[in-house]
Formats: structure tokens, sequence, C-alpha cells
């Protein structure tokens, strides 16, 4: 979950950057000036770089249309090499110079040096503001995890991001299972699910689901908080609170808070535990599939 923050990052920190040098000097192969268009400049290309001269940032498109305060880019292609190196590509981009405020449209992909990937069909930054939004679905995916939700807030400056709904993960935990292979664990919640980088927390709400697939165990809550660990980024513990149910070898068993330890594969259930065996309202044949 940390790449989302990550990536909706790399969004300003290349395009953050070239609001101010969008009105200095362009590299182009041809400009024309039309009635309607004030400028339109065709193989479009913009580089910005450090106080010590080093390459800080660039973004290419095939044709730059510029009016007023407005530079519409189509087929953006753009890279930050400050930090964590990003390339942010779009069919089409947007950018006030005045306001700073970015809209990237049709095919966004944001991906980082560890070939992470945000992908979604529009994004808005209003750097004023401190904000990164779309109401599209947005796809997050790296080895160890996919993410995905419809709609999407982040402020990237206290490195904060919440998708609003109708979301799903798929997270490798730290545990292998004894036939050798990542244990993962499948989440599913009705949302919104915020991310917090700084505290690697995410954290699920309302009608949230999770499966531990090595062992079919099945978790339901109203919230669940997911910790991952600081350098392997892997799942450490999960904290349910809520009407909380746990399904394991067709017994249910409820209680008002649920800890679980993935490097351990342990659960302690507190507040009122009690448990259901061999439930005869339960169909144990849908319980373990996802």
């Amino acid at each position: 979950m940390k790449y989302s923050a990550l990536l909706i990052i790399g969004v300003t920190a290349c395009w953050g950057l070239s609001i101010s040098a969008l009105a200095g000097e362009v590299v182009t192969t041809n400009s024309t000036v039309g009635s309607d268009i004030a400028q339109q400049i065709e193989g479009f290309n913009l580089v910005g770089y450090t106080d010590a001269g080093k390459k800080d940032w660039d973004i290419k498109g095939d044709k730059a249309d510029i009016v007023g305060n407005q530079v519409a880019i189509t087929n953006v292609n753009a890279n930050s090499y400050k930090g964590q190196e990003m390339n942010i590509k779009s069919k089409k981009g947007t950018v006030d110079k005045v306001t700073g405020e970015v809209q990237l449209n049709q095919d966004v992909v944001i991906t980082d040096e560890k070939g992470g990937q945000m992908k979604t069909d529009s994004l808005n930054w209003q750097r004023q503001a401190d904000l990164v939004q779309t109401e599209d679905r947005v796809k997050i995916e790296d080895k160890d995890m996919k993410v995905e939700g419809t709609g999407l807030v982040a402020h990237p400056s206290t490195k904060v991001a919440q998708l609003k709904s109708d979301v799903s993960a798929d997270i490798v935990t730290d545990t292998v299972t004894q036939n050798g292979k990542e244990n993962r664990i499948q989440i599913t919640s009705d949302g919104p699910m915020d991310l917090e980088q700084a505290k690697q927390l995410a954290t699920f709400r309302d009608n949230v689901v999770a499966i531990e697939l090595s062992t079919g165990r099945k978790l339901k809550s109203d919230l669940m908080e997911v910790s991952f660990d600081q350098h392997t980024k892997h799942v450490t513990e999960i904290v349910c609170t809520g009407n909380v149910e746990l399904y394991q070898n067709g017994n249910v068993t409820h209680s008002d808070m649920l800890v679980y330890k993935a490097d351990e594969q342990r659960v302690t259930l507190t507040g009122k535990p009690k448990l259901v065996i061999d439930a005869k309202d339960v169909d144990t044949n849908k319980l373990f599939q996802y």
C-alpha cells in the first residue's frame, strides 16, 4: 500500500518543478501561431536542472497548445530524477502556469524506479491545496501487492492517501507456506481505505473481508488496520474491530477485537469471544472461496 503514496508524490515531484519554467526556453521542431491558438509547439521538450547543473526533471510531448496561462500537451511523457525516480505518462495533460494546477487524462500511468505502477483514467493535482484526486478507478501494482479502488484523494506533503470505495487488495505477508510459496492475504471492503505512508499503515472500512489464502482463514469486521514492515514492506499485523468474525475449519468465532500476527500466524481475540462450532447457518463451501 505504501506504493500508492510514493507514486502520487511522483506527480508533484515532476510537474511541480515545471510550472515556473513553462514560460521559459522550450526546444521545438516547429512552431505556428493561429487565430484561436496563441501558440502551438510541435515536439514539445522541456528540461529542468538543479542549481548544481544536474538534470532534475523533463517533460516531453508530441504537441503543446499554449493559450494564455493554459498549456495543453498531447502524449505526455515526464520524468522526475529527484529522490526516487518517477515516470509519468498520459495521452493528454494540461498545466495552468499561474495556479500550478495539473490535469492528466486518458491512460494515466505513473511508474517508480522499482517497477511499481499506478494506473487511472484521469488525475488532477492542485498544487496550492496540496491535493491530488480522481473519481475514476485506480489500480496500484507491485510485485508484492495489487490494490484497486474507485476514487482517490491524496495529500502529497503529508504522504496520506485515500481510496474512496469498492476497494480490493492482494498483499504478500512476510511468512512462507510449507510449499515454499509466499503467503498472501486478499482484502475487500466497501471503503474508504486510508493509506498513511509515514506509519506504514492501511485502514480498511465498512464490510471488510480478509482471506489468508494458505489456510483459508477468513476475517470479517467493520474496521481493519493493516501494518507493514518498514524495510520489507510486507504485512506484519492486522487489527480488526467492530463485529469481528473469524471463520476457520468450519467454525465461527465472534468477538469485539482481533489481532493477527503475520510472522507467527497467530490470532488473539478479545472482547467477549464466542465460538460457534460447526455452525449450521454457515455454508462452509462458500466461505473459503474468493
